[in-house]
C-alpha cells in the first residue's frame, strides 16, 4: 500500500464501498503513502459522512497492525492446538479464524466516544429527544460498520451485544422496561436505511439468490380448506369506517410514519394510547384483521404488539418469556417424550459444532421453546411451522434454520399472512402468546395446553 498511486488508492477505496470519496481523494492527490499518513483530524477534514470516517481509519489501521495481527492469531493457533487437533492439520483452520474473530469481536466491544452535545445529555441521565436518539443511532452504526469491517449486515447476536452495552453504560435509558427492544429496532432501522444505496449491488443480488430474501416475496394464495380446530380470524369483509376528524388525524400519522425510516417512537406511542379505544371496538367487533393493521400498520413491530398487551394485562409479555424460557428450557430437554424428536435430534447434531456458550444457550433456549407442543401432546403445526410454509389461519410462528445464529428466521403469522418479524425464539414465543389476547383469538383446541401452561406463567395462576 505504502507505494501506490492515486488511482490504486481510487480503486481500494471503491471495492470497501467507499466510491464516494474517490473525487476528493483525486483532488488532494491521496497516493499511497499518504494513506497511510492521515490522522483523524486529516480524516473528518476529507470525508464529512461520519460512517465513512469511522469505516476509512479502521480500514487504514488494520492494514498498519496487520503483522502484529498475524502473529497474535498464529500465537492463539500454536497454544489452542492441543484443543483443536484440527487446526494443526489446516483442515478447518478458516472455521478456527471466523470463530476467533467472532468471539474477539465480542469480548472486545465497547462504546463510541459520544460527541459533546451527546455526552451532556447522556452526563444529566435524561432521556434524551427524538433528534438526540437519532445522533446516538447514527454512532452506533458507524461503529459497528468498523467493528465488522465495513459490513451493513450484523446478526441478531451482535445487535444484542450493542444495545446491552449501551443500556449497562446508561441504565436511564431503558424506559419503562421497554428500552431494549426500542434501541435495538431503532438501530436495525438505521441499518436498512445505510443499506438502501447498495441494494441493487451486483454482490448483494448474488447474495439474496443464494441465501433467500423473503421479505417482498409473495405466497400462493391458494391453500387447503381449514381444519375443524383451526379459528376463522377474519368474520366480517366489510372494511370499517371511522368517524371524527381528531382520531383521523391521528390513524393518518401513524400510518405515514410507519413509511419512514427514523421513527417517533416516542410520538407513536402516544398516539397508540390515545387511539386504542377505536382500536379495540374494531377488534371486539371482529373487523377483518387487514383493516385493523392497515389503520394500526405498528401493531406490526413487536414492541407495539407488546406494549398493547401490557395495555390491556398490565403484563410485561417479553420479560416474562425470558424467565420461563431460562427456567424450564433445560427440564423441557431433559424429559423422554422428546427425546427422538426430529427438532431434539437436530439440536444435538448442532450441539457438537460449537463451543460458546451464548450460541449452546440460544439453541438449547430454541429447541426448548419449539418442543412445548410435544411436551403436552398439542399439534405442533398450530405452534410453529419449522422449516415449512404456513397453512393455519390461527397465530403461528414460521422458523427457518432454527439452530443457525447467523441465518435463522423468525416470523409471527396470523391468517396465513406474515405480522412481524422476530429477533430470536424468545420474543417469538412472546408475540405468539401476545397475538391471541391483542386480537382477541380464540385458542384452538388441538394447541390450547401448550397455551394455557404458558399464559399461568404469565398471569402466575395456576392452570384449573
Amino acid at each position: 500500500m505504502e507505494n501506490w498511486s492515486v488511482d490504486q488508492v481510487c480503486s481500494w477505496l471503491r471495492q470497501r464501498n467507499l466510491g464516494e470519496l474517490v473525487p476528493k481523494f483525486r483532488e488532494e492527490e491521496v497516493s499511497g503513502a499518504a494513506l497511510l499518513a492521515l490522522n483523524d483530524r486529516m480524516v473528518q477534514q476529507l470525508v464529512k459522512k461520519i460512517g465513512h470516517q469511522a469505516v476509512l481509519m479502521d480500514l487504514i489501521n488494520k492494514y498498519q497492525q496487520q503483522k502484529s495481527g498475524l502473529e497474535s492469531l498464529t500465537y492463539c493457533c500454536k497454544t489452542a492446538s492441543p484443543e483443536f487437533p484440527e487446526v494443526i492439520s489446516g483442515k478447518n483452520l478458516k472455521s478456527f479464524f471466523a470463530r476467533y474473530k467472532t468471539l474477539q469481536w465480542t469480548s472486545s466491544y465497547a462504546l463510541p466516544d459520544f460527541p459533546y452535545d451527546v455526552k451532556c445529555i447522556l452526563a444529566e441521565k435524561k432521556c434524551p429527544d427524538h433528534s438526540m436518539r437519532i445522533r446516538i443511532i447514527e454512532f452506533l452504526q458507524a461503529d459497528m460498520t468498523k467493528y465488522l469491517e465495513g459490513s451493513l449486515y450484523p446478526n441478531s447476536q451482535q445487535y444484542n451485544i450493542v444495545v446491552n452495552a449501551l443500556l449497562q453504560a446508561y441504565p436511564f435509558l431503558d424506559e419503562d422496561g421497554n428500552g431494549f427492544l426500542l434501541w435495538k429496532r431503532a438501530l436495525k432501522d438505521r441499518f436498512k436505511y445505510v443499506r438502501r444505496p447498495i441494494e441493487d449491488d451486483e454482490q448483494v443480488l448474488r447474495n439474496k439468490c443464494k441465501f433467500g430474501h423473503r421479505r417482498g416475496q409473495t405466497r400462493k394464495s391458494s391453500f387447503a380448506e381449514n381444519k375443524p380446530d383451526d379459528v376463522q380470524v377474519q368474520v366480517e369483509e366489510e372494511p370499517v369506517h371511522l368517524e371524527g376528524s381528531a382520531m383521523d388525524v391521528h390513524i393518518k400519522w401513524l400510518k405515514e410514519e410507519y413509511m419512514k425510516t427514523q421513527r417517533n417512537w416516542k410520538e407513536v406511542d402516544n398516539r397508540m394510547n390515545v387511539t386504542i379505544e377505536i382500536r379495540r371496538k374494531m377488534i371486539s367487533n371482529k373487523a377483518p384483521l387487514k383493516d385493523i393493521l392497515r389503520l394500526f400498520p405498528f401493531l406490526r413491530c413487536p414492541y407495539q404488539l407488546f406494549r398493547e398487551f401490557q395495555l390491556l394485562t398490565h403484563m410485561d409479555i417479553y420479560k416474562k418469556t425470558v424467565e420461563i424460557l431460562e427456567i424450564y428450557s433445560e427440564n423441557i430437554l431433559s424429559l423422554y417424550v422428546v427425546r427422538n424428536n426430529p427438532i431434539n435430534i437436530m439440536l444435538q447434531e448442532n450441539l457438537k459444532r460449537h463451543t460458546e456458550e451464548d450460541i449452546l444457550k440460544y439453541m438449547k433456549t430454541t429447541a426448548a421453546c419449539l418442543l412445548l407442543p410435544d411436551v403436552f401432546g398439542d399439534d405442533s403445526s398450530l405452534f410453529a411451522a419449522v422449516n415449512e410454509e404456513v397453512k393455519v389461519v390461527t397465530p403461528v410462528l414460521e422458523v427457518k434454520n432454527p439452530f443457525n445464529v447467523n441465518s435463522c428466521e423468525f416470523a409471527l403469522y396470523v391468517g396465513r399472512e406474515e405480522l412481524a418479524q422476530l429477533d430470536d425464539c424468545t420474543m417469538a414465543l412472546a408475540a405468539l402468546v401476545a397475538a391471541f389476547h391483542v386480537f382477541d383469538i380464540p385458542c384452538p383446541k388441538r394447541i390450547h395446553r401448550t397455551l394455557n401452561f404458558l399464559e399461568s406463567l404469565v398471569f402466575e395462576v395456576r392452570s384449573p
